[in-house]
């Protein structure tokens, strides 16, 4: 048998190592050498056996073999049926077919050559290789693919007739083989072809032939989906790749500047349910991207106030859509969901929110993929042996979550990619931000999400980062400022136990907890407001009205229109920023896991509604309900006038929390919050701080800010007027809250 080595790694002189069976192990030193590299002999035999490559010992160096993962197998049968077999230095594969030859240009050289359409995103995450099908300015399509075991790649597509080795009465004229370079870590595995007849609209596929052992059997070969497809065809069955010009869509949002973090009023929606028989959603547009570019046009965040609205997952994902479709197991990462419609209609759909003053942040879920369609499933392998193990994923994949399948994210390459798919969406949708599904360091690599924060700041940096990390860590804060903002599992189940007058899972309604969900969790996990987003309700979660009717005593009308009003009211005033789901802003009840909600077909015909939205308004106009930094208190911007933890006449023992806020030295930027959760009145001696005239701007029931935004009127029986800044003996009702706001002398 002969056996070809390149000898990438440089080993000299370079001799090949044999096992067979039970004998000692036999150094064979070359016949010769070739194009491909060194040339060996092996001397016949029947048994199985084993080999890798190294440097034979001398008197005065040591032998440098390669480890014992590059152990090479051939089984008898191999062993028998084979006269040739080459291996490449990096990896423990046995090809029986020879390799591609490696481009004396690296993939980064190629790339540059290139003249490429303007408004895409060419990869550059560790090396600048324009992975995926990219339209050439000059017309024609240049194709980058990653693939560092394939013995050798071809194209297949609309623009050959689907012509590749592997099909059925294919012409071989119509052949395209990609060329291999040196790319990552200076290693060959990028694949390159330029197709000068390829053009957008055309569909395509990738032919990876393996040609390589994997125990007795051989690995064959994969017609892959490319794992950059921009998007996939319409037919459902066959998933090809679709080449998409992200040139052509008109960008108008040039003037547009993402939201400051303590900016943010975050609403999140998913697009079905969303525009799912919604009155001002023409029947064509529902289910679709369209149908929220449609509620964004007529208007409905205006009236609502939100400043981002949050997609739940927009990528490819095999499950049809439906009440409880919620994206979570995404296919291919650079595809949009087709279900929702094409890439420029989500280009539509962001355009429109920016025109209207609205940040974007998309749902990005890289802890795991679906486990039906997946088609990086065993598309690179780490080692021959997983061929034959059906919970071994190959690269991308490593172990196992709730969920499935695993993503391997403290895997470079695994990174690369991910990364690169962060920065595409950023470029050629002009997205703000992400939020990232469960990232806990149980499950992601958080050195990989370090890294991920830098590249996207680096290209971006007011691109808004979010993480569902659950329980909370302090390593996602970076410096504070910069970090991520966790959503806060202590205030959204400390609020569900106050709100349920009980038990909410792990959490109680112990009154002395609820000075640090306020107060932006900083005694547990936050080192800056910006690392906090506060939700009572999200896709995750049941609704507020659901979860207190699972409480006999409170499962009325009353109590859930009460208690959904009292957490909304919380999540809009608590340091940090706020988040809600769709439907919230009408009390909707509704469970876990659901896109579907009930709603008025007018909101302006919901009293919830309106006092939602003066609500959100009142946050966003006055800098006083979001306050923003390391320590408000330690800048003097932040105290407390009731809580448990003060004396008798300040809540003492008792489920209410008050503060005052000044944000600067102009007492007319003072606000006063109160809340009660307790299910009785509570009187305190209320410490305004600032004799004069006190307006409620807020409370549980109605909402009515001072001019020009409302119609308060100073001289109202509900204004507060001390001539010395104390008010003893305020009541505050069962389940309410208050905002009061300084207005002068």
């Amino acid at each position: 048998m002969i056996v070809h080595f390149d000898n990438l790694g440089g080993f000299a002189p370079v001799s090949l190592l044999l096992r067979a069976g039970d004998q000692k192990p036999q150094l064979i030193a070359p016949s010769g050498s070739d194009e491909f590299g060194a040339v060996f002999v092996l001397p016949e035999a029947q048994e199985w056996r084993q080999f890798k490559f190294g440097r034979p010992g001398s008197e005065t160096t040591p032998p440098v073999f390669e480890g014992d993962s590059h152990w090479r197998s051939l089984p008898p049968a191999s062993v028998r049926a084979l006269n040739e077999i080459w291996a490449r230095s990096q990896h423990p594969f046995v090809h029986t077919v020879q390799p591609a030859p490696v481009s004396q240009h690296t993939a980064a050289e190629i790339a540059s050559t290139l003249e490429f359409k303007a408004g895409a995103y060419l990869s550059d995450t560790a090396g600048a290789f324009a992975l995926g099908a990219n339209v050439l300015q000059n017309g024609g399509v240049s194709f980058g693919f990653f693939h560092p075991h394939a013995a050798r790649v071809f194209l297949a597509g609309t623009f050959n007739d689907w012509a590749y080795p592997g099909a059925e009465n294919a012409d071989e004229r119509k052949f395209i083989e990609m060329t291999l370079h040196k790319g990552y870590f200076d290693l060959p595995n990028i694949w390159h072809a330029q197709v000068s007849h390829a053009k957008a609209g055309d569909l395509y596929r990738i032919y990876v032939e393996f040609g390589a052992l994997a125990g007795a059997d051989d690995l064959g070969s994969v017609l892959a989906v490319d794992p950059y497809a921009r998007a996939l065809g319409e037919d459902m069955q066959r998933n090809d790749g679709l080449i998409v010009d992200p040139s052509l869509f008109q960008w108008e949002d040039a003037s547009f500047e993402t939201a400051a973090v303590h900016d943010l009023v975050i609403y999140e929606l998913h697009v079905h349910g969303f525009t799912f028989g919604h009155a001002d959603v023409p029947p064509e547009n529902q289910g679709r991207f369209a149908g929220v570019t449609d509620r964004i046009r007529a208007g409905y965040f205006d009236q609502l106030g939100a400043t981002a609205i949050y997609l739940m997952p927009v990528a490819e994902s095999p499950s049809p859509q439906g009440e409880h479709a919620m994206g979570y197991n995404t296919s291919v990462f650079t595809a949009v969901e087709r279900d929702f419609g094409s890439p420029d209609e989500l280009r539509a759909l962001v355009n429109a929110a920016h025109q209207a003053g609205l940040s974007v942040i998309a749902d990005q879920v890289f802890t795991h993929t679906a486990n039906d369609f997946n088609p990086l499933w065993k598309l690179i392998l780490n080692h021959p042996d997983e061929a034959e193990r059906d919970d071994e994923g190959g690269l991308y994949f490593s172990g196992e979550t709730p969920w499935g399948n695993r993503i391997a994210t403290e895997r470079p390459e695994v990174q690369n990619f991910l990364i690169d798919v962060c920065k595409y969406f950023l470029k050629e949708y002009h997205l703000d931000g992400f939020r990232y599904d469960f990232t806990h360091s149980s499950l992601m690599n958080h050195g990989f999400m370090q890294r991920m924060a830098d590249e996207l700041q680096a290209i971006k940096p007011e691109v808004i980062l979010i993480a569902e990390n659950m329980p909370n860590e302090q390593d996602l804060n970076r410096r504070g400022f910069d970090g991520y903002g966790q959503w806060c599992n202590n205030f959204h189940d400390t609020i569900k136990a106050l709100l349920r007058e009980g038990v909410f899972e792990a959490e109680t309604n112990d009154p002395r907890t609820i000075g640090s969900i306020f107060y932006f969790s900083k005694d547990s996990f936050a080192a800056h407001t910006n690392n906090v987003v506060n939700y009572c309700e999200s896709h995750d979660e049941n609704s507020v009205a659901f979860e207190v009717g699972t409480v006999g005593a409170l499962n009325n009308p009353a109590s859930k229109e009460r208690k959904s009003r009292l957490g909304l009211f919380a999540t809009m005033v608590a340091l940090g920023q706020p988040m809600i789901y769709m439907g919230a802003e009408f009390g909707a009840e509704r469970e876990r896991n659901t896109t579907y909600y009930t709603a008025p077909k007018n909101p302006d015909d919901s009293g919830f509604f309106a006092w939602a939205s003066r609500l959100i308004r009142l946050r966003r106009r006055y800098p006083g309900l979001k306050l923003h930094g390391y320590n408000p208190i330690a800048d003097g911007q932040f105290e407390w006038i009731a809580g448990t933890w003060l004396d008798d006449q300040h809540g003492a023992g008792r489920r209410v929390v008050g503060w005052r806020s000044m944000p600067s030295a102009n007492p007319l930027e003072t606000i006063i919050v109160l809340l009660n959760f307790e299910n009785y009145d509570v009187e305190i001696d209320l410490e305004l701080g600032i004799p004069g005239k006190w307006a409620r701007l807020a409370d549980i029931d109605f909402v009515n800010d001072l001019a020009p935004e409302g119609s308060y009127d100073p001289a109202s029986p509900i204004t507060i007027v001390t001539p010395n800044g104390r008010f003893p003996g305020f009541t505050i009702q069962d389940s309410s809250g208050f905002i009061y706001k300084w207005i002068g002398s």
